[in-house]
């Protein structure tokens, strides 16, 4: 329990000072403050779908269903930091360039990255038998991972993009960010990291009991 009142102290501090320190980037000015939570969202979204892919390689090697179950839980939470990353690049790219939406690289990959994961969620609701499901989804899964450097690391910086380059390091791979960023920005991605661990851990719990329901009523 105590960690949990850690994290809800950490996250509220973290917030307060996102707000009441100067911005992190002034020549962006105020809505750079978002990247606070962008980045560490973005963060999320690829640790969830990796971690996905490594319950689903577990499940294929060893046929343990709950290995599958691990691996639909992390993927769902991976969606749901990648739509809250897309909504909050959408805000930045609303004030900083004018629109919503620009078809930037940046906002492009991650558009193509819910399309990759919304058709796995889609091909799990279209496979009814348990154990087909699972091994084809966990496929998927695999193979799905394999494009995530690719769209969030590699094509944003192969291709001109309106998204900063510099907001953590430099090209010499200096830290861009004063002490007191630095601080904040790697308290937040702590946090979040710590979060969705719990997100992850509640998933699971919820997923058993329903598990252990359908059993019963079987």
């Amino acid at each position: 329990m105590w960690w949990k009142i850690l994290l809800f102290v950490g996250m509220t501090a973290m917030i307060i000072a996102s707000y009441v320190t100067p911005a992190p980037q002034q020549q962006i000015g105020e809505s750079s403050r978002i990247f606070y939570h962008h980045i560490p969202q973005a963060w999320i979204c690829v640790l969830a779908f990796a971690t996905s892919m490594v319950y689903s390689i577990r499940y294929l090697r060893s046929r343990r269903i709950e290995f599958d179950d691990r691996a639909v839980e992390t993927a769902r939470l991976g969606f749901v930091f990648c739509l809250l990353a897309t909504v909050t690049g959408s805000i930045f790219a609303r004030i900083a360039w004018g629109s919503f939406w620009n078809w930037d690289p940046r906002e492009t990959s991650v558009f193509v990255l819910l399309l990759i994961y919304g058709a796995y969620f889609a091909l799990r609701g279209a496979v009814q038998e348990p154990d087909r499901r699972a091994a084809l989804s966990g496929v998927y899964s695999i193979f799905a991972f394999v494009t995530v450097p690719f769209l969030i690391f590699v094509l944003p910086r192969i291709v001109p993009s309106l998204h900063p380059d510099d907001s953590i390091v430099d090209s010499s791979m200096e830290f861009t960010m004063g002490p007191s960023v630095r601080v904040i920005f790697f308290a937040s991605l702590a946090l979040y990291t710590v979060l969705y661990f719990w997100m992850l851990n509640l998933s699971g719990r919820i997923g058993r009991l329903v598990r252990v329901r359908e059993d019963l009523e079987s």
